[in-house]
């Protein structure tokens, strides 16, 4: 699928807003999995994440529909968290999560590691940061809730 991968705007938000749940929401009935975090951002919260230093990207189509987004912030020890991957549901299995990782870990050159959650049920996205060289870790301290893997890997530059 065709698809430009863009830093998103403060004018994005809602779309993005729509997009997160509707791509959680799938993953939590396809899964039957409750334990997924709660998605409680606002709009106006969303907004600031765009405007603020995070790297929010988004994929749209040429008729301009947003289709995939993801997340990535960088700390103070050069780790990118990533965050809030997500596809329409409807476009599942077509290479947009793959694709939107790729991106998100691109626009962090300077990242020594980078991490992430998934709900324990995802298999298919534990799958795909398996196959892009994330290990899963079992981790207590960062637990973040029940239900949920954390995922690792070195930068490779």
């Amino acid at each position: 699928m065709a698809v430009e991968i863009e830093r998103a705007k403060p004018a994005d938000a809602g779309e993005v807003l729509t997009l997160q749940r509707a791509a959680f929401l799938s993953e939590a009935q396809r899964y039957d999995n409750p334990h997924l975090p709660m998605l409680t951002e606002t709009l106006d919260e969303i907004a600031a994440v765009i405007a603020g230093p995070n790297t929010v990207l988004v994929a749209r189509t040429p008729q301009r529909r947003l289709v995939a987004m993801g997340r990535g912030r960088i700390d103070d020890h050069q780790t990118c968290h990533i965050a809030r991957l997500g596809v329409a549901p409807d476009l599942r299995g077509q290479g947009l999560g793959w694709r939107m990782l790729a991106a998100v870990e691109e626009a962090h050159p300077t990242a020594r590691r980078f991490e992430l959650f998934t709900g324990a049920k995802s298999y298919d996205n534990i799958r795909l940061y398996e196959r892009n060289g994330y290990t899963i870790f079992d981790r207590h301290e960062l637990q973040r809730g029940p239900g949920l893997v954390y995922l690792a890997k070195p930068a490779v530059r």
